[in-house]
């Protein structure tokens, strides 16, 4: 081997240099924040149940307060309380005594109800059957019957009558066309309400189509045990709703 041809690189030769792809994959690059942006938490609507009702001289109107009590007792349920608007003039009013209503229990329109999950409507009889106020305010729903805007929405009743025999349950049995017509789903409450329902040791309205007071000549006040079967109803009707709340049609 001649001089100078050793295996040891000339001190001459220009390092070799490693030469990059030309066209390099590009890494993209990471962004350090990880952190997933979260929305702002909504909360549920809760579904309502409209308790409607005609109260002449306040029976009525005593049961409709403590159904919207028992419907409050359901998580995610609340009970709006609605007057059906009066049909008799202030001097026929003032003329029968009918005590003046106060302005915190709006009148509902017609047209409102398609807002509602859940609907109770409360009423007293006249000859077994529901007043002519509430008669003329569901006449007037004949817009939402036409299109089946209340079909399958949940509904029941609560009366009040002067006698034991005056209508506590013609006067919700009758009422039933009202619903059926506008494709609405009947709730009674059966035997819900238990012990209460049988016992005999006091005068006692309601039946098992609704919770329902005895008014006398207009001077007896609800007992505790009408009360108490009307919060009952509004407990019962407000899960039955959150049952049906809680399946909604596809």
């Amino acid at each position: 081997m001649g001089k100078g041809a050793g295996c040891c690189p000339s001190k001459n030769r220009a390092p070799s240099v490693i030469q990059s792809d030309p066209d390099p994959i590009q890494t993209p690059e990471t962004n350090s924040d990880h952190s997933i942006p979260i929305e702002p938490l909504v909360e549920p609507r809760k579904l309502r149940i409209f308790i409607v009702f005609y109260s002449m001289y306040g029976h009525v109107e005593s049961l409709a307060r403590n159904i919207k009590t028992g419907v409050e007792e359901i998580d995610g349920v609340e009970g709006v309380l609605f007057r059906v608007p009066e049909t008799l003039s202030f001097e026929t009013l003032t003329a029968m005594k009918v005590p003046v209503k106060g302005d915190d229990v709006p009148e509902i329109l017609p047209e409102e109800l398609v807002e509602a999950d859940g609907l109770l409507f409360g009423f007293p009889t006249r000859f077994g059957c529901m007043s002519s106020q509430m008669k003329a305010f569901f006449d007037s729903t004949g817009g939402l019957w036409r299109e089946q805007k209340l079909a399958g929405v949940p509904a029941g009743f609560f009366v009040s009558t002067g006698t034991q025999g005056g209508g506590q349950e013609t006067t919700a049995w009758t009422a039933i066309t009202q619903l059926a017509h506008h494709g609405m789903l009947y709730v009674p409450i059966g035997y819900t309400f238990g012990a209460g329902m049988f016992k005999m040791d006091s005068i006692r309205g309601g039946s098992p189509y609704g919770a329902g007071v005895y008014s006398g000549d207009g001077t007896r006040e609800p007992s505790q045990r009408e009360l108490e079967l009307a919060q009952h109803q509004g407990k019962y009707m407000a899960m039955i709703v959150k049952r049906f709340g809680s399946h909604p049609t596809q």
